[in-house]
């Protein structure tokens, strides 16, 4: 997660904060400002939110239909999360910046979500065998339920803990008290019932930096800006007109995308 000893304020940071509010993820409304070309804002609207928009600002990039999150109050949650696990900085976008919460929607929609290629044969570990086991992914492949399920427990437990201690949802609460309920999370601290926390904060956050840095060809990592971040070339066949060079030579990155592009 972030550094709580370094601190964004909102004077300074166009980041987290400001963008969840100028984009209209905060829940009961949806702020003017820059709105990600209405994008990721219109997909996060609820539908009475989106009645009354003209057919232009009503938009919305196919690649940002949710295929997993039916409720749009799991889906906030989620978005708010991986941006407080990879926050938007001087180095550039955050999850939210990098479609992260597609990125993970669309992994849980498919085999990933149901642990279609894992072993699903009982017995399976009840929750204090789990939490004697040391991995989290581990814990997670002990487990009777699927990533689908536990990621749909983990987000609404954090929702309804963010009610409970400070009378707001999670996205709401302000970022010191959302750190407070991700670190007891981490902690394990947290009472789930299909796995421990811990689990679940290892597995939100592995799908964090998955979606941060996997070919864009599976819904994150926009624009390969993850990837520029890193100065990584991507998926490029070959480095012959650069390999005999002696400096390091920056390339602009290709996606699995750019081949299908060409075909």
């Amino acid at each position: 997660m972030a550094d709580n000893n370094n601190p964004k304020t909102e004077s300074h940071d166009p980041g987290r904060r400001n963008f969840l509010k100028n984009t209209g993820l905060v829940v009961g409304g949806v702020a003017g400002g820059s709105l990600l070309g209405g994008l990721f804002t219109n997909q996060m609207k609820s539908d009475d939110e989106k009645k009354g928009m003209n057919e232009e600002t009503a938009k919305v990039d196919p690649s940002h239909a949710r295929v997993f999150f039916g409720r749009f109050e799991d889906f906030i949650v989620l978005a708010t999360a991986t941006e407080l696990i990879f926050p938007e900085d001087d180095n550039g976008p955050g999850a939210i910046g990098l479609d992260v919460p597609y990125f993970i929607d669309k992994q849980l929609a498919g085999t990933w979500g149901i642990n279609g290629d894992d072993y699903r044969q009982a017995p399976f570990t009840n929750l204090e065998g789990l939490k004697k086991i040391e991995k989290a992914d581990e814990k997670v492949n002990h487990s009777r339920a699927n990533r689908g399920k536990i990621f749909l427990e983990g987000l609404r437990l954090m929702n309804a803990e963010s009610m409970k201690r400070f009378d707001a949802s999670f996205d709401q609460a302000t970022e010191e008290q959302q750190h407070e309920i991700m670190g007891d999370l981490a902690a394990g601290k947290l009472d789930m019932k299909s796995i421990p926390s811990d689990a679940f904060f290892a597995l939100l956050k592995q799908a964090t930096l998955e979606g941060a840095f996997s070919d864009p060809l599976y819904g994150g990592n926009k624009n390969m800006d993850g990837w520029r971040m890193k100065e990584f070339a991507g998926a490029r066949p070959s480095y012959a007109d650069v390999i005999e060079s002696e400096e390091f030579v920056k390339l602009d990155p290709i996606s699995l995308t750019d081949y299908q592009r060409k075909k």
